[in-house]
């Protein structure tokens, strides 16, 4: 388990739910698999339970997570594909519209856009390509 990065302005239990989250997406936990428990997540993190507890709880709430009484909580079947869906969603509120919007104020059309966005992607990939170092003859 990674530690939630600890971010000052949120409530700590919000982070360890994006962490979990994180976690579903990357396959560390796949559909019907079992998440730590609100007793190792206090432990691992040295939080209070009741806060282990309410990150749970929100995913839970989101349909990520199902209780299974007596066994714990496991990820739903359609776990992952709610956080792809939430998330994309995420994506396109807090970067896409604002970047659009300011697309247009600077008269580019979204094909402008597009196109900037392979030019990054082209450039970013040709540096790190070059970046690495490669290991010197013995």
């Amino acid at each position: 388990m990674t530690p939630p990065a600890p971010r000052s302005d949120r409530p700590i239990f919000l982070d360890l739910a994006d962490q979990i989250a994180d976690d579903i997406l990357s396959g560390a936990y796949a559909p019907g698999t079992q998440v730590p428990s609100t007793t190792e997540l206090s432990v691992h993190y040295r939080i209070n339970p009741a806060t282990a507890g309410k990150a749970l709880n929100r995913l839970v709430d989101q349909g990520v997570l199902e209780k299974r009484r007596g066994l714990g909580m496991f990820v739903t079947a359609d776990g992952t594909e709610i956080l792809r869906t939430q998330r994309q969603g995420d994506l396109l509120e807090t970067y896409l519209a604002p970047l659009m919007a300011e697309a247009a104020r600077l008269g580019m059309t979204p094909d402008d856009v597009v196109a900037l966005i392979r030019s990054h992607v082209e450039f970013s990939a040709s540096r790190s390509s070059t970046t690495h170092p490669t290991e010197a003859p013995r």
